[in-house]
């Protein structure tokens, strides 16, 4: 069996699908489920892009030991000595650096030709390689660049330093026998290709990209890029879900696998999909709620005689509960903790005093307590830690033929108390439209979305926003029993977020 290493993006190229914005606590609880996971490297972000995002790389190398951490650099020095100062800290510091290599990158946004773009490439490995252990080189639009040319560098960076070479299909433009094409190509092609390790990136623009993945396995990848769920710009990354169980249920064909810890599948799955508020679709391979349901009569009647008739993977074995503790009122603090404990969250004591508080008022009304319920809690504790704006009471005044009206107090810092009043077409509408009469800016609403957590009358409603505030395009997340109140919530906490990064932006600048 070949091993091939799972390098995952989430944080990087994962957080740049449109209105996704994770804060530093959300980015680690995610490193954290990644390490558990077992990913091989964890791609923390892009350190010169800005000053949150550096520190944000450098925590995480600081505090993941059980996977590589690399960060992402344009072939340039500046982003290649950001990447390092953020990565030396880390356990196996390793940098991943591109240029693009197609002809049309060349020509309309490099404007360079193709031995300026192998000197650049040349002197950027060299350089890293001067500081980190591992150097990763990619040829952004591999796919699309002339193959003669694409093995004329590639062999150039690998005598410059290279460990590992990346051929991603940036746009997702390849079909899988050419994709899995260019990287026998490569293998036949390339002197020095023996000393290094070949590595696949694939994006999903015209749905190839687990085939895609596969393809290049078949053709000598021993690494695969990608991230949970398949987010990503545009329509997304290969989800590495998918080319994991692809890889263990058809390892007669392969022969090859990853080490990833398959049970952890959908936990990392559901993480992902909270912090971002990107929705799992119920027919999603491999996570979705619907992969494991069976509807039609024939395939009830099979799974009724022998499961592996319509069955190919078992729902446990991508850690699928069938059944899961609950917890209720009764429950105690050291119930709920080495529930915690179960469920992998760390937490401190004072995270803890709120949690236990906000679980006995939640489980009063809710009567049950579900893991799925106890997550959706831990993970809204972690990520509204920081706040400038907090609701204190709202009252919403609505009903058929009567203008919905809304009366909001919030808290503005420790002291300071705003309470204003407005109507609208609902009581959504209403709610928002006095939010923003007590935040003093015009707010943009870009979308709004509800789902529940867990099900029955009784579930959490958990609400999804994106807005515009203050020309910053930013998500926000709330958690509650009401609906409307998590719909506050969930407002105010997109709020925070636009203000806490400002306020990093100027500390960064005085810096």
């Amino acid at each position: 069996m070949r091993k091939i290493n799972i390098f995952e993006t989430t944080l990087r190229d994962g957080e740049q699908s449109a209105g996704v914005n994770l804060n530093f606590t959300e980015k680690l609880e995610i490193a954290y489920q990644l390490e558990r996971l077992g990913v091989d490297i964890i791609e923390a972000g892009f350190p010169a892009a800005s000053k949150g995002d550096f520190n944000s790389v450098q925590e995480i190398a600081r505090k993941i030991r059980n996977s590589s951490v690399t960060g992402l650099a344009r072939a340039v020095k500046g982003d290649i000595d950001a990447a390092w100062e953020s990565l030396r800290v880390g356990a196996e510091p390793r940098l991943h650096t591109f240029i693009a290599t197609s002809p049309i990158h060349r020509e309309y946004k490099l404007k360079m030709s193709k031995e300026q773009v192998i000197e650049q490439s040349i002197a950027m490995v060299k350089y890293g390689a001067e500081r980190f252990p591992i150097v990763q080189w990619s040829a952004e639009d591999a796919s699309r660049t002339e193959l003669d040319y694409l093995a004329e560098i590639v062999e150039a960076v690998i005598q410059a330093g290279a460990k590992v070479i990346n051929i991603p299909d940036t746009v997702g433009y390849a079909a899988p026998i050419e994709y899995g094409n260019i990287f026998r190509y490569l293998r036949e092609n390339v002197p020095s290709i023996d000393k290094v390790s070949l590595s696949a990136h694939c994006h999903d623009d015209l749905g190839m990209a687990t085939a895609n993945s596969l393809a290049a396995i078949e053709g000598g990848a021993t690494q695969v890029e990608g991230t949970i769920n398949g987010i990503g710009e545009r329509a997304g990354n290969v989800a590495l879900e998918e080319v994991a169980m692809a890889l263990y249920i058809r390892k007669d064909f392969y022969q090859a696998e990853t080490g990833l810890v398959l049970n952890e599948i959908k936990r990392s799955s559901d993480l992902v999909s909270r912090l971002t508020g990107m929705q799992v679709p119920a027919n999603k391979a491999i996570i979705g709620a619907n992969a494991y349901a069976h509807e039609s009569g024939i395939h009830q009647d099979g799974m009724l005689k022998e499961k592996t008739t319509y069955e190919i993977i078992s729902p446990e074995l991508v850690g699928v509960a069938s059944n899961s503790l609950v917890l209720g009122k009764h429950s105690g603090r050291h119930a709920f903790k080495e529930r915690l404990q179960e469920l992998n969250f760390s937490v401190t004591d004072e995270e803890m005093n709120s949690l236990f508080v906000q679980f006995k008022e939640l489980a009063d009304n809710k009567k049950t307590m579900t893991d799925e319920d106890i997550v959706a809690l831990v993970l809204e504790e972690k990520a509204t830690d920081i706040s400038f704006y907090d609701l204190v009471s709202f009252q919403i005044s609505h009903g058929t033929h009567q203008v919905a009206t809304a009366t909001v107090t919030l808290k503005k810092g420790d002291n300071e108390e705003i309470q204003e009043a407005a109507t609208g077409a609902g009581s959504v509408e209403a709610l928002y439209n006095t939010l923003e009469r007590c935040l003093g800016s015009e707010i943009n609403l870009k979308d709004y979305r509800i789902q529940s957590v867990g099900g029955g009358m009784d579930a959490l409603a958990q609400v999804f926003v994106k807005i515009d505030f203050n020309g910053v395009e930013t998500s926000g997340r709330g958690l509650d029993q009401d609906v409307l109140e998590a719909s506050a919530k969930a407002y105010l906490n997109a709020v925070n977020r636009v203000i806490i990064m400002k306020e990093l932006d100027e500390k960064a600048v005085l810096q």
